[in-house]
């Protein structure tokens, strides 16, 4: 995993925070919570292929 990874995953979390917090203020609630979904999905997809190789060099180890 690279160092840049970990910079857009929290880019992401900064930005999402901040977009939240405006349209909270804002009366609008919903959007907000659309938001922080949508930003917790994209670091997800970031994320998964990690999660997959991490369980397949597991599963190997072991010789299952």
């Amino acid at each position: 995993m690279s160092i840049n990874l970990i910079f857009k995953i929290a880019a992401v979390g900064i930005l999402v925070t901040v977009i939240s917090q405006v349209l909270k203020h804002s009366g609008r609630e919903e959007h907000a919570f659309l938001t922080s979904l949508a930003g917790l999905i994209i670091v997800l997809f970031w994320i998964v292929p990690y999660i997959y190789e991490l369980f397949e060099t597991i599963k190997n180890l072991f010789a299952l």
